[in-house]
């Protein structure tokens, strides 16, 4: 539940939120990886550049700046802090699987096909569930 909680909150406060001043760390989020999402139809063929492309590098960092800052939980739950190192790695494999396989998106992950191609892209801030934008009621059908 915390990952999922995380991975909205972030995507929406920090990704969006930050990430639309052009000058801010997490600038590459809205401003090349929407745009190029926007541009074909969910595909971002920046995921098979890898580490060699900065917004995919961007993303890495993030999570990896997330694994560190999370640490202090292993006194508390070792588990804890390990599930959420494999939720991190789940993420990033299907985040990027849902840009570079558009109709497994489509299939698998509707509610963010919506928030790439819907006319709001600032809803469905869920990647890999959609639960929290149901419970909050941030989740928009458009397709």
């Amino acid at each position: 539940m915390y990952s999922h909680i995380l991975e909205w909150v972030l995507h929406k406060y920090v990704l969006h939120g930050l990430g639309k001043n052009k000058k801010s760390r997490w600038a590459s989020h809205w401003h090349m990886h929407h745009r190029s999402s926007r541009q074909n139809d969910n595909y971002d063929g920046d995921y098979k550049k890898g580490i060699f492309d900065s917004t995919v590098r961007g993303e890495i960092l993030g999570l990896i700046i997330l694994g560190v800052l999370h640490i202090p939980t292993i006194i508390i739950s070792s588990l804890f802090y390990y599930t959420l190192i494999i939720c991190a790695i789940r993420y990033f494999k299907i985040h990027k699987k849902s840009h570079l396989d558009v109709g497994w998106c489509k299939d698998h992950l509707p509610w963010h096909y919506d928030h790439h191609m819907g006319k709001n892209q600032d809803a469905n801030w869920g990647v890999t569930t959609d639960w929290v934008d149901r419970l909050l009621n941030t989740r928009i059908k458009y397709f």
